[in-house]
């Protein structure tokens, strides 16, 4: 009398089971990325795509698909509208690429420096010592300036003397 009951059971089964399947809802979308996460580690190839996005006030970010990856970054309200803090100074322009006043300049002061003339600061020549001073307050400002570019860059200050 069992084995009737057990063979129906075991015929039944299968088709409850497939039943119960067409009823449940569709996966939502974490499911659908723990797919595409699965399906990358699967392959081991990268995305394809990488997408940076910046969120501003209340926007959302948005979904990623298997073929990209979406990072979202969320702006601070206050800083919105400024010009980002690494494009505010402007560049320091190299030797090569700057006016021939200034090489002019450069290599004027380098052979006043050398020829020990006046207001140089120099032990060789006469009167270069005159100009220590002038040398010393202009060492402090360029040390000023570093120390404020430093801060403004959120960075250490460079070593002192």
């Amino acid at each position: 009398m069992f084995r009737p009951l057990t063979m129906l059971a075991f015929a039944t089964l299968p088709a409850a089971a497939l039943a119960t399947q067409a009823t449940q809802p569709a996966p939502s979308a974490k499911l659908a990325e723990t797919v595409h996460q699965e399906m990358q580690t699967q392959t081991g190839e990268p995305p394809k795509r990488i997408r940076s996005v910046t969120l501003t006030g209340n926007e959302k970010c948005p979904p990623s698909t298997s073929n990209e990856v979406v990072v979202c970054n969320r702006l601070d309200p206050n800083e919105q509208y400024r010009v980002p803090k690494e494009l505010r100074r402007p560049p320091e322009v190299p030797a090569k690429n700057q006016s021939w006043v200034n090489r002019a300049q450069t290599v004027d002061e380098v052979g006043r420096t050398a020829g020990g003339l006046p207001n140089t600061c120099s032990a060789v020549g006469t009167g270069g010592q005159t100009g220590c001073a002038q040398m010393n307050a202009r060492q402090w400002y360029l040390e000023r300036q570093a120390i404020k570019r430093a801060e403004q860059a959120g960075t250490s200050p460079p070593p002192q003397d």
